[in-house]
């Protein structure tokens, strides 16, 4: 019994010291190969990328780490840059592209790579690349125009002479930079982009798969504290977060501001005619359901829903400046779709508790009125510039929900006609009661009229309009309606005409609807619209036109305007931010 346990150890023994040997073997042998690869594969690396590009381009690293047992390789500090001799000879040879790229990169790390099955089989077989903190820059210069030969190979019939497959299971960009240049001036910079890309194919049957996009199964984006300067330098659009994935079919944007460079009548002074101010300020925007694959194949975009808000969107419009020489009939909700560059639809556009406020500044009065719809919500339907889609489905149904100057509740309904010529719609709507106190922000400072008191109990509307006009009816229920008409003082205070307000509660103002003993008393809408008049300006000044109408408040009449060859008038009070000298273009 102890002969054998003594001849079990010994078995054990050598089959330990064997299996200890190969590994001493193995380990010495890949870190031998590993060495001697070493030189190799950095060459190879730095000739392919310079045959590849033409001697345009040239790659650097400060050293390479290669495992041959765990597959693994590492590249450490890796810069791409151009080499401009070549560059400038292109040039001349009208060759040269419209862009340049220099690229610094921390890492590059390849995990599991099968070397021997790419050296021997040519079959590339990774589990991930990771490439960590890159700089990206990418420098327009203006060249002459090349004559580019199209290729119509599919990627794997480019490089099946040389590679038969490629396939990753993961590559990863961590927090990357990129910066876009003209020549040597910066025009713009992402930063903190992380890219997911999973799954990754290229083979002879990879084009026929229509689950992936660009080879992949999923592609996911993230980016974090995006800021930039519109051409014309008067806008700064910040986007705090921005999420996507191919896969789940979202796109998430958080915190998306539009800001203007300059106070609003300052920044109206920059221009030499009337020209809308935007101030947005998009908490959350989220599209899911969006077809990347049919965006990718046929440069179409379909998504099922695009939900906007909670947001606050401010729009702001100086009278004094001459009307712009453009009819804003294009800006049309359903005009401006027709311009997207490619055919785009939205199944369901979700609005979620979005403040408008849309003032106009009166230099008459010298002062802004606002029109404020708060806490808009609703869902506007098939929202599409598709003409296959047109054919069967040629509206647009809008279902929307605000509260007028924060107090009174509107529910409006839109049906939009997609394929008329003349941009035609329609528009039914209510209003529940309201104190018309409310209203005075705004008559004061565009009507000069002032609201003393007056209680609203209903307000309902049917309009169809177009591009340009607008006719339908209103029924306008209130009672104890009393007024007061504004004068400016020499000090540019507003005063009661004492005599006139008498007078006009006396015996033009209608106290009441239906008044006493009578009936109700019926509206038409009929508003012409101005050239430079916008979507909104038609929709609320024939609805309000149509209260005045009932009411018997009659059109103010408005002040002679300066010939704008002398500049336009001041506002008094309030000191405005000093415009700057230089004219922006419109």
């Amino acid at each position: 019994m102890p002969t054998k346990k003594r001849n079990f150890k010994k078995i054990a023994w050598w089959i330990g010291g064997v299996f200890l040997l190969l590994m001493v073997l193995l380990g010495g042998a890949a870190i031998y190969l590993s060495q001697k690869w070493k030189p190799l594969l950095s060459n190879k690396l730095k000739a392919g990328v310079a045959e590849a590009s033409n001697r345009l381009y040239r790659i650097d690293f400060k050293d390479v780490h290669l495992n041959l047992l765990s597959g693994n390789a590492v590249l450490d500090s890796i810069t791409l840059s151009p080499d401009t001799n070549v560059y400038n000879q292109l040039k001349l040879q009208k060759k040269a592209p419209t862009h340049l790229f220099r690229i610094k990169l921390a890492q590059l790390k390849l995990s599991r790579v099968g070397i021997l099955g790419a050296y021997f089989n040519k079959r590339i077989n990774m589990d991930a690349i990771v490439l960590d903190h890159p700089s990206i820059d990418m420098i327009y210069h203006k060249v002459a125009k090349r004559e580019v030969k199209k290729d119509d190979r599919t990627l794997y019939q480019q490089i099946s002479k040389s590679i038969k497959s490629i396939k990753i299971g993961r590559i990863k960009v961590v927090d990357a930079d990129f910066d876009y240049y003209n020549g040597a001036k910066k025009l713009n910079a992402i930063k903190h982009l992380t890219i997911n890309v999973r799954d990754v194919l290229i083979d002879s049957l990879a084009d026929q798969d229509s689950t992936r996009v660009l080879y992949a199964k999923d592609v996911g984006f993230a980016l974090n504290g995006y800021q930039s300067v519109a051409k014309d330098k008067m806008y700064t659009l910040k986007v705090d977060t921005l999420e996507g994935s191919i896969s789940s079919k979202t796109l998430k944007i958080r915190g998306l501001k539009v800001i203007p460079m300059y106070p609003d009548l300052a920044f109206s002074r920059m221009y030499k005619e009337q020209k809308d101010r935007y101030d947005l300020n998009f908490k959350a925007i989220n599209l899911s359901g969006i077809d990347f694959i049919g965006l990718n194949n046929d440069g179409e975009l379909h998504v099922k829903k695009l939900e906007l808000g909670p947001a606050k969107v401010g729009v702001f419009m100086n009278r004094e400046l001459p009307p712009p020489n453009f009819d804003k009939g294009r800006n049309y909700p359903h005009v401006a779709i027709k311009r997207l560059p490619i055919q785009t639809l939205v199944d369901t556009l979700q609005v979620n508790q979005v403040d408008v406020a849309y003032t106009e500044y009166n230099p008459q009065a010298q002062e802004r009125g606002t029109v404020r719809l708060e806490n808009l919500s609703g869902n506007i339907l098939n929202v599409t510039n598709d003409s296959t889609r047109l054919l069967t489905h040629g509206h647009a149904l809008a279902d929307l929900t605000t509260y007028v100057m924060g107090k009174g509740k509107m529910n409006v309904k839109i049906d939009f006609d997609l394929n008329a010529a003349d941009a035609a719609f329609a528009y039914t709507g209510t209003v529940g009661p309201f104190n018309l106190q409310v209203l005075n922000p705004l008559s004061k400072s565009l009507g000069l009229i002032e609201i003393e008191s007056g209680q609203v109990q209903k307000v309902d509307f049917a309009v169809k309009a177009n591009v340009r006009r607008s006719n339908g009816s209103m029924h306008f229920y209130y009672t104890g309606l009393k007024v007061k008409l504004l004068k400016k003082d020499d000090d540019g205070q507003q005063k009661k005409k004492g005599l006139l307000s008498f007078l006009a509660n006396t015996l033009l103002i209608k106290d009441d609807n239906p008044s006493k003993g009578e009936a109700l008393r019926t509206a038409k809408i009929a508003y012409e619209r101005v050239p430079q008049a916008s979507f909104f300006n038609l929709m609320w000044k024939g609805i309000f036109t149509g209260m005045r109408e009932t009411a018997g408040i009659g059109i103010v009449p408005m002040k002679k305007m300066p010939n704008p060859k002398s500049g336009p008038p001041r506002a008094q009070g309030k000191k405005e931010r000093e415009t700057p000298k230089k004219k922006a273009k419109s």
